[in-house]
């Protein structure tokens, strides 16, 4: 017999986990299906190659579900600067500009999902099957059945779908997409710096791709190179002192010196967007919604708006009797969000054509529109709160108000 939910999350990732969570101490019963378990965290670790920049807003969606403390109590590195430049100064961007401590947060992957589970398994309505895979998914518009790797079943009037951008329950249910790789890989590298932790991610525009920077704890930073698919395979295939001196000759000396690189890894960039976020009984979110050129670092934050207007769009529903599950209301959510995501995909798209050019009077004019960037007070401060997630259409818990607002 089948173990039945109101709602199954497919998918325990930051995102998914995210989503349930904001669904904890409702009138509602999930189930969260997660592949596997991240590793304990302990203080000694060398740092993670995975890392996101957490937005303002998607602190506080973390602080209004009850696990950012958690985040907090293992390790984080705050930013307060953001500098993106190609030849001349371009422009920084400082928290203090907004009256904010920080513009945002670098932190390990591994950690916000560890946190976000912790919070779960505290929350009464919310099973989590962990580890466990779908192996078969069987959608109808009334309600989805999922069979587990294990034998187990479960059913749900909801199906929602936090399982990644190659998402099991969008292809099940039959949601398309539209594609394509960008003609770049990133190159990322966990290194040890010379010099104490540091406030200030920056980003510099080159005729071969973009090179960052992200602060990490202590004397740490994360660096990506984006590059041509195939250069990131042959820097991929250095050793460390080859790489290392790669680096030397390729970054800026805003570099600064590295004591060593820790860890390095590579992955392909895609730009993906599904033709809809719902249908009658599913709903997607996350990477199995869209995926966007990491560029400024939006990802993990978009998805957590998704989580947060997912969340509070079923429970208004359910307050008032609705079905949560229902086409009209479901719909609600992806207004809520559709848009805003094709916006932020949209700039990020023009970002990577503009700058991908080799033209000199383009390279000459996007300058001179960094350089007047940094002169143009108000629209660099309207910028700042949009990519902090001060300004537009956000769900209440991302404005620091209850879910029920």
């Amino acid at each position: 017999m089948a173990q039945h939910y109101d709602a199954i999350v497919v998918g325990g990732g930051m995102v998914g986990a995210t989503l349930a969570c904001s669904l904890g101490d409702t009138a509602l019963n999930l189930a969260v299906i997660e592949s596997q378990r991240p590793y304990p965290f302990a203080s000694e670790q060398p740092l993670d190659l995975r890392v996101s920049a957490i937005s303002i807003a998607s602190r506080r969606i973390l602080e209004g579900i009850g696990a950012w403390n958690y985040i907090a109590g293992m390790r984080l590195c705050p930013f307060r600067r953001m500098r993106v430049w190609e030849i001349f100064d371009g422009t920084e961007f400082r928290s203090r500009d907004v009256q904010y401590p920080e513009l945002g947060y670098i932190i390990e992957n591994r950690l916000i999902q560890l946190a976000l589970l912790r919070r779960l398994e505290e929350l009464s309505n919310i099973d989590l099957y962990c580890p466990a895979r779908p192996v078969r998914i069987d959608y109808r518009p009334e309600g989805s059945s999922i069979e587990l790797d294990d034998g187990r079943q479960l059913a749900a009037r909801l199906l929602i779908a936090a399982d990644g951008g190659y998402s099991q329950v969008r292809q099940a249910v039959g949601i398309g997409v539209t594609a394509w790789d960008y003609e770049q890989a990133a190159l990322v590298l966990t290194v040890e710096t010379a010099y104490g932790q540091q406030d200030i991610t920056w980003q510099r525009f080159t005729e071969d791709g973009p090179q960052a920077f992200l602060p990490l704890p202590g004397p740490h930073a994360s660096l990506v190179w984006y590059q041509r698919p195939e250069e990131v395979k042959r820097l991929e295939s250095l050793d460390h002192g080859e790489l290392l001196a790669a680096l030397y000759q390729a970054f800026p000396r805003e570099l600064g010196d590295l004591i060593q690189i820790q860890d390095w890894g590579s992955f392909p960039l895609r730009r993906q967007h599904a033709t809809r976020y719902v249908k009658d009984g599913v709903a997607l979110i996350g990477d199995a919604a869209h995926m966007i050129h990491p560029l400024a670092g939006q990802g993990v934050n978009l998805g957590l708006l998704d989580a947060a207007a997912l969340a509070q769009v079923i429970v208004a529903a359910n307050k008032k009797g609705k079905d949560f599950g229902s086409l009209s209301v479901l719909r609600e959510y992806e207004t809520m969000r559709r848009r805003d995501n094709l916006i932020m995909m949209t700039a990020m798209d023009l970002f990577y054509r503009v700058f991908g050019t080799s033209s000199v009077p383009l390279k000459l004019l996007r300058n001179l529109g960094l350089n007047l960037a940094q002169r143009l007070y108000p629209a660099r401060l309207a910028v700042m709160r949009y990519a902090m997630g001060l300004e537009g259409n956000l769900p209440h818990l991302a404005r620091g108000e209850p879910l029920t607002a």
